[in-house]
């Protein structure tokens, strides 16, 4: 099979997808995702805390309902049909750490969830670190002058 023969086999078998109601499912589950930050924001800060505070655990709530979801297997079945609307939010992040765990929890708790957890989360918080030192760095050279 040439490499023009393959790419047509794969066209053919390739199912079209929908792009308006794609995007429309995206817009609407990444928004409720979204209003539930801000209705989550604001019960925060009703009860008392800081705006900052209640932003920080805002997002706590969102990433510990995200990877709840994921250990239930209930939200790959929301990613099916809502896309991108799900990993926009810091929604996606809590699933992109939780998936590769749950996948692998039949290797044991080491070897598995432990070792696989940290395939994705070990580059994202080295990067997360680094990126925090240099802009800080860079923050205070300019306030410096």
């Amino acid at each position: 099979m040439t490499e023009k023969q393959y790419d047509a086999f794969i066209r053919e078998l390739s199912s079209k997808s929908p792009v308006l109601p794609d995007c429309i499912w995206a817009f609407g589950v990444g928004g409720a995702i979204c209003t539930l930050g801000q209705v989550l924001l604001n019960w925060y800060a009703s009860m008392g805390l800081p705006k900052q505070d209640a932003s920080g655990a805002a997002s706590m709530t969102l990433v510990v309902i995200a990877a709840i979801l994921t250990g239930l297997s209930v939200f790959d079945d929301i990613a099916k049909h809502a896309g991108a609307g799900t990993l926009v939010p810091i929604t996606g992040f809590a699933n992109a750490i939780a998936a590769p765990a749950v996948e692998f929890q039949t290797e044991g708790f080491i070897l598995g969830v432990g070792a696989k957890m940290f395939t994705i989360a070990g580059p994202v918080i080295v990067y997360g670190t680094v990126a925090s030192v240099v802009y800080g760095i860079i923050y205070w050279i300019t306030t410096l002058f």
